[in-house]
């Protein structure tokens, strides 16, 4: 009888699984908003998700104005008034007037005022000098200024009638600004995704509590809360379960009924403790579970009746490689938004990788740095085990080695994922 030989790595078999991409197209297939739409004002919108189309009610700004403190006068007259123009009225902010400028005059005009009628130029004050004559105020222009100068325009930002923001897009901070200068005060948003947060294992325990050898805190849950608060959700944790085939089983029915996902951590795999994907299985139906990854090769996707439940892996770095490139988008677009992909660039790399396995999408904890001569390179965290939380504290991102690759050497171009672009801070 052939022996046969021990396998001394769990991701060797990465052709029976599922490669990254045909993970992300039977994600972005099988998802589809789930919440309702509130009314909220406006200063309470951020970070939400818009569930309308903004559109400009007239134009912003409504009229020339001007964008300095300072003097308006026609182009046309320099030349014929040599630049020493008489003043013939004040404009402050907030105010208008009626009064046409007189020809080869100037006004006297602060910042946001409105154009006086005939004005189409603007010298800044301190530029300028003011003069005297015969109890009469003067001011005298430099030369130089092209038409038009120092002048907002009428609909210069936003024209009426034009898309602002569109829906299901992410409100930031200057999206409420703009929103608010179309003078809305109430917007419509999707009402936040319902999430439930679930660990699993009888060895794990809350922080707080005493441990014994064989015990270990369950940092995954304040990883994964953490990573939650990125997105419009509102998180209800569900504490540990303990190893129990019965008890997840229930737990995950009665969750399932109130919650529009279940979010799980660990018992993501076969072994005969793992209990979480033999409950989707008898509960709802699977849709993904074996990936082509490393690390988070065993992560599930699914639905019981109307909920999603998607399930990663116990070890925290699997966890959040996993959460950052699926959960997230996903439950980006449950929450009504779009499928978000990460932001990216190419940048060499400062590290070598002699033997990479093929047909396995890698991504590795790392950080930029700049040498002398100003060149940024991205450095790979010198550990690989997925079960080191340092690596991700000590990472400005992930570095994502595509499938067909199979060794990096010092100066080849690498894909960078900076963890800003997840909405990490």
């Amino acid at each position: 009888m052939t022996r046969k030989a021990l396998l001394d790595d769990c991701f060797l078999h990465d052709k029976d699984r599922l490669r990254h991409d045909e993970a992300l197209a039977i994600l972005k297939k099988a998802v589809s908003p789930v919440v309702e739409i509130e009314t909220v004002k406006l200063e309470n919108a951020l970070e939400r998700l818009l569930a309308e189309k903004i559109t400009a009610p007239r134009d912003v700004p409504m009229a020339d104005n001007s964008a300095v403190d300072g003097y308006a006068f026609r182009h046309a007259d320099f030349n014929d008034a040599g630049g020493f123009f008489p003043l013939q009225q004040r404009i402050a902010a907030g105010h208008t007037s009626d009064l046409k400028l007189a020809p080869l005059a100037a006004a006297r005009i602060f910042t946001g005022a409105v154009m006086p009628p005939g004005a189409d130029t603007i010298a800044m004050q301190e530029d300028c000098e003011t003069h005297q004559q015969d109890g009469k105020d003067f001011v005298i222009v430099p030369q130089g200024l092209k038409k038009g100068a120092n002048c907002r325009k009428a609909g210069e930002d936003v024209a009426e009638g034009s898309e602002i923001l569109g829906n299901g897009q992410r409100l930031r901070p200057q999206d409420l600004a703009a929103i608010a200068s179309t003078g809305r005060a109430e917007i419509n948003v999707f009402k936040k995704l319902k999430v439930a947060l679930v660990s699993t294992g009888d060895e794990l325990r809350r922080p707080g509590e005493v441990i014994t050898v064989g015990d270990v805190y369950d940092s995954n849950h304040f990883l994964l809360r953490g990573l939650c608060a990125t997105l419009p959700v509102d998180v209800k944790d569900l504490g540990i379960l303990k190893d129990d085939a019965a008890l997840v089983e229930t737990t995950l029915r009665k969750t399932a009924e109130e919650y529009d996902v279940v979010l799980t951590t660990g018992g993501a795999s076969r072994g005969e403790e793992d209990h979480m994907l033999q409950a989707l299985d008898t509960l709802g139906n699977r849709h993904m579970w074996q990936l082509a990854i490393k690390p988070g090769r065993p992560m599930m996707f699914g639905k019981i009746g109307k909920c999603t439940f998607l399930g990663l892996p116990g070890n925290p770095v699997a966890a959040m490689v996993c959460f950052l490139n699926y959960v997230r988008p996903v439950m980006n677009v449950l929450a009504g938004g779009d499928f978000i992909q990460p932001q990216s660039f190419q940048i060499p790399a400062a590290f070598d990788v002699p033997k990479k396995k093929p047909d396995r999408r890698e991504f590795y904890r790392g950080f930029l740095e700049m040498d002398d001569n100003g060149l940024t390179t991205a450095h790979k965290f010198m550990r690989d085990g997925s079960g080191l939380i340092t690596g991700l504290r000590e990472a400005d991102g992930l570095i994502e080695i595509s499938e067909d690759v199979t060794s990096i050497e010092q100066g080849d171009l690498v894909k960078f994922l900076p963890f800003s672009g997840f909405g990490i801070r």
